[in-house]
């Protein structure tokens, strides 16, 4: 992937908090932040309560987080960087063709473990888009993870996590996470193989494939090998995959972000039609 060719973004930070550090006062973590701590630890294959115990160490008050003004220069930060600007441009221009404006998101980088408006986390957890605060929070170390433990290795599988994440802020900005809480509250389950955590995350999937479609459109940086390494990436963390490796058989009720083959297949579909409209994972009965 030819990942320079991308405009550097002005929203990528870094946090200086330290690790995670106990939970619990009226700095702890809220029953937001443990719902979406669990549901990061169930895609990425972690035992929740693992995660949580971690997070829940003695270390005294809930850390501070300090966001620099940028993170240092490095070549996994101005991938970052490339990538989030690459974002920043298509959402840009999908809301203003629509009659809109983006709200980008800011990017923060952490080692360890960070404090969000979603609550404490550390590198266990994986990416995640907190909508309290709307950011995306990564530890550079999970590339390393994608690589190693998910065998999902190359630029452009990195660079469809990242995207995923931003799909969860277009959801935010959409109203989509509001119109869910709704529906959750009126008895419709979050967890299943048709969850609204699973459309939800389905259709993240697909908004990443419209950018990626639309980036390359601009920027032709995709070589050959790229499209493979980011389906890899997606089938890699499929609810099916990751259950039968942690336990040896699948429990599809407790489905959050999908099988491999439905976030294969989501995410090729924004990548082949590039337009948000073939996205509506909420409104189809066959995902």
């Amino acid at each position: 992937m030819l990942w320079q060719k991308g405009r550097r973004s002005d929203n990528v930070v870094s946090s200086s908090g330290g690790g995670a550090r106990r939970l619990g006062g009226a700095g702890g973590m809220g029953l937001g932040g443990i719902v979406i701590v669990c549901l990061i630890s169930w895609a990425l294959g972690k035992n929740p309560l693992e995660v949580l115990s971690l997070l829940m160490q003695d270390g005294g008050g809930p850390a501070q987080t300090q966001i620099e003004s940028a993170p240092p220069s490095t070549q996994t930060t101005e991938f970052v960087r490339a990538i989030l600007g690459s974002t920043e441009d298509v959402w840009n221009r999908v809301y203003a063709q629509a009659g809109g404006q983006y709200k980008q998101p800011r990017l923060v980088l952490f080692q360890g473990g960070v404090n969000s408006a979603c609550g404490m986390a550390n590198s266990a957890v994986g990416p995640f888009y907190c909508p309290g605060d709307q950011q995306v929070y990564l530890d550079t170390s999970f590339f390393d993870e994608l690589s190693n433990r998910f065998q999902a290795a190359g630029d452009f599988a990195r660079a469809y996590v990242i995207a995923h994440e931003v799909g969860h802020h277009v959801q935010n900005l959409m109203g989509v996470m509001r119109k869910s809480e709704q529906l959750q509250r009126q008895g419709v389950p979050m967890e299943g193989a048709t969850g609204l955590s699973v459309r939800q995350e389905l259709q993240a999937d697909c908004f990443a494939g419209v950018w990626a479609n639309q980036a390359q459109a601009q920027l032709q940086w995709l070589e050959k090998g790229d499209v493979e390494s980011a389906l890899a990436a997606a089938t890699a963390i499929g609810d099916d995959k990751l259950q039968k490796q942690s336990r040896g058989y699948v429990v599809p009720d407790s489905f959050t972000h999908g099988s491999s083959a439905q976030r294969v297949r989501w995410f090729r579909l924004g990548l082949e039609r590039g337009d948000i409209n073939v996205c509506d994972t909420f409104g189809t009965q066959q995902l």
